[in-house]
């Protein structure tokens, strides 16, 4: 009897041993990152100062980025006014060409209300065409 109970013992441990743990227990579903247009501007031939109010209806983000269209611009910075009344600055220096994009901007804190955002650039376009630049959340 007592052999029987050890034999029995070992084939327990040894279907624990071998057995998938993670098919017991069901994955969670996490959902990609997902980008919002925030809004858009026109860049005029000089130094530019624009704004961007950011009014989307989930208002939480992780992230930002620019992308530029028909004509390149030099990105100087970027000022990010969240909800709490905070700032974050970023001095960016990035030239970015028509159909470009800027890097991806993390923000601070993660998840955060942004309120509006600050661009500081100039067109590095001297055709007739002004630079039209779009902002991008990630939530």
């Amino acid at each position: 009897m007592k052999a029987f109970a050890s034999i029995l013992c070992l084939l327990v441990a040894v279907n624990f041993a071998t057995a998938n743990p993670q098919s017991a227990i069901p994955a969670p579903q996490s959902n990609p990152p997902r980008w919002e247009k925030l809004g858009e501007r026109k860049v005029n031939f000089a130094v530019d100062r624009d704004e961007i109010l950011v009014t989307a209806s989930e208002g939480r983000f992780t992230a930002l980025k620019i992308l530029v269209k028909k004509g390149a611009i030099h990105l100087h910075k970027v000022v990010v006014h969240f909800g709490d009344g905070s700032e974050q600055e970023v001095e960016t220096r990035d030239e970015i060409r028509a159909g470009g994009e800027s890097r991806v901007i993390n923000l601070e804190g993660n998840r955060r209300v942004i309120r509006k955002v600050v661009f500081v650039y100039d067109t590095k376009n001297f055709a007739d065409k002004r630079a039209e630049v779009e902002l991008w959340g990630r939530h």
